[in-house]
C-alpha cells in the first residue's frame, strides 16, 4: 500500500500548497467541504482555495475560539470544516471549544494546527507547539495525526473526506523530506514499518521520521539492526504493532518534534506497560519552551537529530 523511497531529500512543493491543492480537488466533487482560517490566509497557503470557493471559505480572524465554534455550527449543518491557525493557538487556545463544541457533541470537525515544534523558527516560543498533541491527547475519542511528507498529508486529507468525527493534524507548512513515494496508501490508526530490525525499534513521527532512517543507517554501520516505525497516528495509537516490535527487538526508541511529556514517547511508554514492558528511552523536548533560531539550530539546541536518536539507541539496547 504504501512505498519507502530508496534517497531521502526535500520534496519541492511545500506541504501547505499539497494541502490547499487537495482539498480544492475534493472540494470540486464534495460540495460540503469548507475551510475556515484564523487569518492566516496566506500563512496557510489557502489563497487559492479562497479564491475558487469563496461560499465556503471563511476567514475567521484572529479569533481561533469562535473558528472552532463556526466550525461546529457548520458541521451540525452537514458541512466537512477544515479550520486552520498555527498549532499552540488551534489547540491549547481553543482546548473547551473543541472539547465540548466539537468531541462531546460528537460532531464532525477537522482541526488543522501548523509550524508544529522547532519548524516555527523563527516565530519563537510563543508559536512554537511543543504541548499541542499532549493538549489535545485526553479529550475522548479525538484522532491526533502528523503526516511524515506530501504523500502521506494528500493520503490523509483524501481519507479526512468521508471519516466521521474529531481529528487534529500537526502539519507542517514548508518543504517536507520526502520519505513515502506518491500516491501511498496507509491505514489509520495503524503503524507504517519502513524499515525492519532485531536490536532496536525506533518509533518516529513528523520531521522526525527522516531522522529516525538517517539513525537506522548509522546504526547498521556499528552493527546493530535497527527497525523503524512511522507512528504517524498518535491517537488512538497501535499498541498491537508497538507490543510486536518491543518483543522482537527487546527495547524502544521514541522521536518526535515535541514535549516528551504528554507526547508520542509518553503515549508509546504508557501502551507498552500494559503489554510488554521494555527500555524505551524517548528523544524529544525535554519539558522546556521553545526560542527563536533556525530550524536547524533548534533542532539541535532540543537534541531532535539523527545523532541523538543513535546514543538512545544505544542507551536504550544497553538496558535491555
Amino acid at each position: 500500500m504504501y512505498k519507502v523511497k530508496s534517497v531521502f531529500e526535500k520534496e519541492a512543493k511545500e506541504m501547505r500548497a499539497i494541502y490547499c491543492q487537495t482539498l480544492q480537488e475534493l472540494a470540486r466533487e464534495n460540495d460540503k467541504i469548507a475551510v475556515l482560517d484564523a487569518d492566516l490566509v496566506g500563512s496557510s497557503g489557502m489563497g487559492a482555495f479562497f479564491k475558487e470557493f469563496p461560499d465556503r471559505a471563511i476567514n475567521c480572524g484572529i479569533q481561533e475560539n469562535n473558528m472552532i465554534g463556526v466550525a461546529a455550527g457548520m458541521s451540525a449543518a452537514g458541512m466537512v470544516p477544515f479550520a486552520h491557525s498555527f498549532g499552540p493557538f488551534a489547540s491549547r487556545r481553543c482546548v473547551d471549544q473543541i472539547f465540548i463544541s466539537c468531541a462531546y457533541a460528537k460532531l464532525n470537525v477537522r482541526i488543522i494546527g501548523s509550524d508544529p515544534g522547532v519548524t516555527a523558527a523563527y516565530n519563537g516560543g510563543t508559536h512554537m507547539p511543543f504541548e499541542d498533541m499532549g493538549t489535545l491527547m485526553s479529550i475522548p475519542q479525538i484522532t491526533l495525526l502528523e503526516p511524515t511528507d506530501s504523500a502521506q498529508l494528500k493520503w490523509m486529507v483524501q481519507e479526512l473526506e468521508n471519516a466521521y468525527g474529531v481529528y487534529y493534524i500537526r502539519l507542517l507548512r514548508k518543504n517536507a523530506v520526502g520519505v513515502f513515494e506518491e500516491g501511498s496508501k496507509f491505514q489509520m490508526g495503524k503503524i507504517a514499518r519502513l524499515k525492519e530490525g532485531t536490536d532496536v525499534a525506533i518509533v518516529a513521527s513528523g520531521i522526525m521520521v527522516a531522522e529516525a532512517l538517517k539513525a537506522a543507517a548509522a546504526l547498521e554501520e556499528k552493527g546493530i539492526s535497527a527497525a523503524v516505525l512511522n507512528a504517524f497516528t498518535w491517537k488512538p495509537l497501535d499498541g498491537e504493532t508497538l507490543a510486536e516490535y518491543a518483543q522482537k527487538c527487546g527495547c524502544i526508541v521514541t522521536a518526535e518534534n515535541h514535549n516528551i511529556i504528554g507526547g508520542l514517547g509518553s503515549a508509546v511508554a504508557g501502551s507498552l506497560a500494559r503489554t510488554c514492558p521494555v527500555p524505551v528511552e524517548m528523544v524529544g523536548v525535554n519539558d522546556e519552551f521553545g526560542e527563536v533560531g533556525t530550524e536547524d539550530f533548534l533542532r539541535k539546541r532540543f537534541d531532535l537529530t539523527a545523532d541523538h536518536i543513535v546514543r538512545a539507541a544505544l542507551e536504550a539496547i544497553s538496558r535491555k
